[in-house]
């Protein structure tokens, strides 16, 4: 039995290249669009969704906190914040282990996109207020759009972000070559319920940016930073 409820699956836009055979797919997303005030484009890292919360840190699963060895200075940032906490829970991308993609423009490891209260999902303007006050930055914020009445506009913009480098550099670790971001996630920028998850994100995706295997964790590496050896959360 999970210990917290783990962080919804993320539906597909149907443009979206980048899906698998157990992927989902939100086939009526303009019908949800159309009717949000306002989105917020954000880049999709190439991390892993972790979870901070007075229960602990938390991987994908919620199961038990995890104990992977690319959560260790995070678990030990946690044990400074955990009593200030409350009911938040915090998530982010946790770019400690490189992945698919090898960042080498890097500040920090961990970049909050999500903060949970209750049944709720916060607003993105209290995400960032949050994330300020446990200083760590936000996943980067590339576009916001406000009543959104055109689906082709919409589509437009969502591929031309995702046509971008971003500003982290990100390389291919098969070919070590630049490559554009992984992809794009969008979301209702005003606070929405947990129920209603897979009706205010959604993600555009790009093909065959996964590069590793169930393998990976046997020699992962870890991600370096512009300033090595600086704040307490990244080293």
């Amino acid at each position: 039995m999970a210990i917290s409820k783990k962080y919804g699956r993320t539906y597909h836009y149907p443009f979206s290249p980048g899906t698998t055979s157990d992927d989902r797919i939100q086939h009526n997303y303009w019908e949800l669009i159309k009717d949000i005030p306002e989105l917020v484009h954000t880049e999709k890292l190439d991390g892993e969704n972790n979870c901070l919360s007075r229960l602990g840190v938390f991987a994908r699963s919620h199961a038990a906190p995890t104990v992977s060895p690319w959560t260790e200075s995070l678990r030990r940032f946690w044990q400074l914040i955990k009593h200030d906490l409350g009911h938040l829970e915090i998530f982010l991308e946790n770019l400690y282990a490189v992945h698919s993609i090898e960042y080498r423009n890097l500040d920090h490891h961990f970049y909050v996109f999500g903060v949970r209260e209750h049944d709720r999902w916060l607003s993105w303007e209290e995400t960032k207020f949050y994330a300020n006050m446990l200083d760590l930055p936000n996943v980067p914020e590339l576009q916001i759009q406000t009543n959104v009445s055109d689906l082709k506009i919409l589509e437009l913009e969502v591929l031309n972000l995702a046509s971008g480098r971003g500003i982290f550099e990100p390389f291919d670790i098969k070919t070590g070559k630049p490559t554009t971001i992984e992809g794009i996630v969008s979301r209702n920028t005003q606070s929405y319920s947990v129920d209603s998850f897979s009706e205010n994100v959604f993600k555009y995706v790009r093909k065959g940016h996964v590069k590793t295997d169930e393998h990976w964790t046997r020699n992962w590496k870890r991600a370096k930073l512009n300033q090595e050896g600086g704040n307490y959360v990244d080293y």
